[in-house]
């Protein structure tokens, strides 16, 4: 049985699937963060530990040739880093070779076989990139959250504590996310949110963006108001890189998913979007359109990554 392997490394987590020449996914394995800018050569372990547990119940020679979507991809040009991959795909038993290509690459081929086009992403982070023959040539902020990743997750919640820390002016907080945003930080006065605040690592603060999600579903106005201007900031972002030359797809969880932020996003865009869905399985399918023609290659697209399958939302 001839295999491909596909893999998405991110800041959080690794994912990798193993598929047959036919799109059927025969396996699955998970590992820790593998993003090089950070993790350095040891990403590449991480990454690698994803597909040994994919590959676990399958012969690594029967493999025919991977995809490995990465953030961070773009210092791949450092020789050490390169030496690492190439060391790590040799250990796991690997002969074929691994293209290494942008996560915003695997990001937009979830959502369609198309070659070029554009890809908005909102997770955690934020960033916008014009796709050209599955390559990434211009983005658009991504430039984490002290300059940049505005309309992101980290963004909304840490625009939502500090507007609830200057609307703080009495002794209790507004009702609604204000004083949901209080309950979280268990403060009592702004002094205290002010305290919570300053301890917080920057990723965090993401962790109130579900929270400014369902008030603003709720009605809750200050809500509505951020999620709008989270959307409002997306569009812009995606603007930058000029009328795209193909699809849209949408990206991350705070576009996966049903949630405010998508629901403006998708208003304000002049032409339609498609859904990323499994960037993992999207990765397996660029292995395979590497050896299909255009015909099978949209066949197999649509088998492996229809709406209605099951997957995981992509996260930045």
């Amino acid at each position: 049985m001839m295999l491909v392997l596909g893999l998405d490394a991110g800041g959080t987590s690794s994912r990798a699937v193993v598929a047959t020449r036919d799109g059927t996914v025969v396996g699955r394995g998970t590992a820790g963060p593998g993003n090089p800018t950070s993790a350095g050569p040891a990403a590449a372990r991480r990454i690698g530990a994803g597909g040994a547990r994919a590959l676990a119940e399958h012969d690594p020679s029967a493999v025919l040739g991977g995809v490995a979507g990465i953030a961070g991809a773009g210092i791949m040009t450092d020789p050490e880093l390169t030496a690492a991959f190439d060391q790590e795909w040799a250990r796991q038993g690997l002969t074929c070779p691994v293209t290494i290509v942008g996560d915003a690459v695997t990001a937009f081929a979830a959502g369609t076989p198309a070659s070029s086009g554009a890809v908005l992403i909102a997770g955690t982070g934020a960033v916008a990139a014009r796709i050209d023959d599955w390559r990434v040539s211009r983005t658009a902020d991504g430039l984490g959250w002290l300059l940049g990743d505005e309309g992101s997750g980290l963004w909304l919640g840490l625009q939502a504590v500090r507007s609830v820390a200057r609307a703080w002016s009495g002794p209790t907080v507004p009702a609604g996310l204000a004083a949901a945003v209080a309950a979280q930080a268990g403060a009592t006065n702004c002094d205290e949110l002010v305290r919570w605040a300053g301890r917080q690592q920057p990723a965090a603060f993401a962790t109130l963006a579900p929270l400014v999600c369902a008030h603003a579903t709720a009605g809750d106005a200050l809500a509505e108001r951020l999620t709008t201007e989270a959307a409002t900031r997306l569009v812009a972002t995606l603007g930058e890189l000029g009328p795209p030359d193909g699809p849209v797809v949408l990206a991350g969880s705070l576009l996966t998913n049903t949630t405010p932020v998508r629901a403006a996003v998708l208003a304000t865009l002049a032409g339609p979007a498609a859904t990323a869905r499994d960037p993992a399985i999207a990765a397996a399918w660029l292995a395979l359109r590497q050896s299909t023609d255009q015909e099978e290659a949209a066949r197999l697209h649509h088998r492996m990554l229809r709406p209605d399958r099951e997957t995981s939302p992509v996260g930045h």
